[in-house]
């Protein structure tokens, strides 16, 4: 198989990553699917895949996949497809695998808990530091072996600390001001899990709203409109 540093027409972006500001949002989102798909690729031993071939198994168009890669430049040769370990890597460079954030919990309930118990963060290039609770009982312990702090050290530990990223799992009526507190303490990027649609002032700071409830009522109405469909049929 020919070495990919010697495909034409794939190398000459190699050392240009830069940042694409006007990529479409559903585009970006599709790339951490990507990303998935090729490691379970690699994992399994397969070097070059067409965009037909990751097409069937994603359940997309090929035309989709290349207009997606298109975005930042293309990573494919006509002929050849794309080299996976190369294109997994490129994605996970735009996707900031590779920055080494680094992350708090705040809150150490059933669901910080399972946030800290999962290797979601690790697989993806992110540290988790510390856990933030108000439990008496709790501080100065660790969970999953990560330690935890009382909430009202946690401003100066993200500056002390360089957090990057913080996770909120507490009530949604203390969400905002959390959100203020490391704000202020320069951290990048919000991933908020307490069912309200959290905005910040400074807006170089990023703000991923998750709501399962809402991800469970999507499930739940494509359920009853196939059932629906089946009935008919």
């Amino acid at each position: 198989m020919q070495s990919i540093d010697k495909v034409p027409g794939i190398l000459e972006k190699k050392e240009e990553f830069l940042r694409f500001t006007d990529v479409s949002p559903a585009v970006i989102r599709r790339l951490p699917r990507y990303h998935r798909y090729l490691g379970d690729l690699l994992r399994a031993g397969k070097m070059r895949i067409s965009s037909k071939e990751l097409a069937a198994m994603m359940g997309v168009t090929a035309s989709q996949i290349r207009q997606d890669l298109n975005c930042f430049g293309g990573f494919g040769q006509q002929g050849y497809g794309y080299n996976i370990k190369y294109l997994h890597g490129k994605i996970g460079e735009l996707l900031g695998t590779n920055e080494g954030y680094r992350a708090v919990i705040i809150g150490s309930g059933n669901l910080g808990r399972a946030l800290a118990a999962t290797h979601t963060f690790d697989r993806r290039g992110v540290t988790r530091v510390a856990m933030f609770d108000t439990n008496q009982s709790i501080i100065g312990t660790e969970i999953y072996g990560i330690p935890v702090y009382h909430v009202d050290s946690l401003g100066a530990f993200c500056i002390e600390n360089r957090i990057d990223i913080a996770v909120l799992t507490v009530p949604k009526e203390a969400a905002k001001s959390v959100a203020d507190v490391l704000v202020r303490a320069g951290v990048k990027g919000i991933w908020n899990f307490a069912n309200m649609e959290l905005k910040v002032e400074d807006e170089s700071v990023v703000v991923e709203n998750i709501h399962l409830g809402d991800s469970l009522m999507t499930l739940c109405y494509e359920v009853k409109n196939r059932s629906a469909v089946s009935a008919d049929e």
